[in-house]
């Protein structure tokens, strides 16, 4: 990553006010760029958006990706170089109970975003982030790879599959230097695995509820104990974003789709994490399996990021244990009353010098 690429753009993130979102819009801050947030308000309480004040030193806007008149206007107003859209339904569980929100959010709100950056000349380069799960998932030993068929079998995981082609269909009919031979704007999309760290308190996901349990004494309840899936710190994945971000603002050659998952041998059950997190806590917590009826989620999901690791020189930062312990170090630090704002930055500072 260059440090001196940042100093200074003009940014706009959809999704500052969810997890992975706020920890962007701290990370670009402390590079030096100016960043604009665009997103509904903070989805949970308490939330990282919160805790950490991630609306200070940036612009944010508290509007809804549905509304694409809005969208563009705020895009004419700032004027962005550079768009990291994260605004998004992001829970599989959730998506079961209302997928037509699911849908509308994440298959027009990507549309608004992607007639946003066609109709403003500003912007140069263009990152929508997906998932793992926009894969049509076969429940295969192997890690998914970029040319891989899309699909989900889930409300949550098609409407990602959904946004993947999507973006595939604008950047051939609109951002294609092939037809109009020129570069201005390059648009390419990213997949992360599972990611974890501190300020996530999403309800349905393993990391927060485990923590909700923990806070309040009662042993944790694991939905699919066996599960496996490619876990990492939030700041891998962000990592690549930024690098990708750099890349595709001097060529189209990046403008594609991407995996940013961890090393094979961290791709675990859900089970060995439980363990771990258990321990790390200390104080004498525990999970146990939950034996309701569950709605269907994927048993095995791996990522390949070769291509991340080769042409971009993308590399992973944290092995998995440093990965959770930098997340029950937040947690507790937050249940401590630390300045969580400093904390974030601390674990960014570090996680660049492992990463260099």
């Amino acid at each position: 990553m260059n440090m001196d690429f940042w100093r200074d753009k003009q940014v706009l993130i959809t999704g500052h006010t969810g997890f992975k979102g706020g920890w962007l819009s701290i990370w670009l801050q402390l590079l030096g760029a100016k960043v604009t947030g665009y997103a509904l308000s903070p989805p949970t309480r308490p939330s990282l958006f919160e805790v950490a004040g991630i609306d200070k030193g940036i612009h944010s806007i508290l509007a809804d990706i549905r509304d694409g008149k809005a969208l563009q206007r705020e895009f004419e107003r700032t004027l962005p170089e550079i768009v990291f859209h994260l605004a998004a339904q992001p829970l599989v569980r959730y998506s079961y109970i209302e997928p037509v929100e699911t849908y509308a959010t994440n298959i027009m709100g990507t549309v608004n975003v992607l007639e946003a950056v066609r109709k403003t000349g500003s912007v140069r380069a263009m990152v929508n982030i997906t998932s793992d799960k926009c894969y049509e998932n076969r429940e295969q030993q192997q890690g998914y790879q970029e040319g891989d068929p899309m699909g989900g079998h889930d409300p949550y995981s098609s409407s990602k599959g959904c946004s993947e082609l999507i973006t595939a269909a604008w950047r051939k009919s609109f951002f294609n230097p092939l037809t109009d031979g020129q570069h201005r704007v390059a648009v390419a999309s990213a997949r992360a695995g599972n990611v974890i760290g501190g300020g996530d308190w999403a309800n349905d996901r393993l990391i927060p509820d485990m923590f909700r349990s923990f806070e309040a004494g009662e042993w944790a309840r694991i939905r699919h104990p066996d599960a496996i899936r490619p876990w990492q710190h939030v700041l891998e994945p962000l990592s690549g974003y930024l690098l990708l971000a750099e890349k595709l603002y001097s060529s189209t050659d990046y403008a594609q789709g991407w995996n940013f998952g961890p090393d094979e041998g961290d791709a675990r059950p859900v089970s060995w994490i439980a363990d771990r997190l258990t321990r790390m806590w200390g104080k004498g917590v525990g999970w146990k399996q939950d034996e309701q009826t569950h709605p269907h989620e994927a048993s095995i999901l791996r990522l390949d990021s070769t291509k991340a690791r080769t042409r971009l020189g993308w590399k992973p930062g944290w092995k998995i244990d440093e990965a959770l312990g930098a997340t029950a170090e937040w947690y507790q630090a937050f249940s401590a009353g630390a300045q969580m704002r400093q904390k974030c930055e601390e674990q960014i500072q570090l996680f660049m010098t492992a990463q260099s």
